[in-house]
């Protein structure tokens, strides 16, 4: 089996449980005021649940690829020293670090950093359009999340914000 099914599979796998979770036991510890309501807390995990179930198992099938698709876009397992495993490992520390450093320096720099650094591992080298890409980005996610759906992110450092 190819590389790109055996992903599908772990993605199977882990959406599966993922949907078991939204359908079964989610719902189980809420009032039953809210069980009245038309749309739980668990309706967008539901919904998420069963479109990436439906997509892994239509990659799983191979159903995306037509018959004329050319062999070149495999992944070539004899090139697999080729492939750029350091950038991708550097990205998910990078991802670690950014969850960890959520509290202590706030929703703004963590984000800011992780966007510029990430955009950096990546190979992008203007740095004013850098910078000024992951500003507008964390400014403009931070301000949806907090001010136009109401939920909190710590926006600056926890020694900021007097805590």
């Amino acid at each position: 089996m190819a590389l790109d099914r055996w992903i599908a599979f772990f993605v199977l796998l882990v959406c599966l449980a993922y949907g078991y979770t939204a359908f079964f036991t989610m719902d189980a510890s809420l009032p039953p005021i809210m069980r009245r309501a038309a749309v739980w807390p668990s309706s967008f995990p539901k919904v998420l649940a069963v479109l990436s179930i439906l997509l892994s198992l239509a990659l799983l099938f191979g159903l995306e690829s037509s018959p004329e698709k050319n062999k070149a876009e495999d992944i070539n397992l004899a090139k697999l020293h080729e492939y750029k495993f350091g950038q991708a490992l550097i990205l998910i520390g990078l991802m670690l670090i950014y969850a960890f450093a959520l509290r202590p320096l706030g929703f703004l720099a963590s984000t800011f950093l992780f966007l510029t650094i990430g955009s950096y591992v990546l190979g992008e080298r203007r740095y004013v359009l850098m910078v000024a890409v992951s500003a507008i980005a964390a400014g403009f996610v931070w301000y949806l999340v907090d001010v136009v759906l109401g939920i909190f992110l710590v926006p600056l450092p926890a020694f900021m914000m007097g805590g």
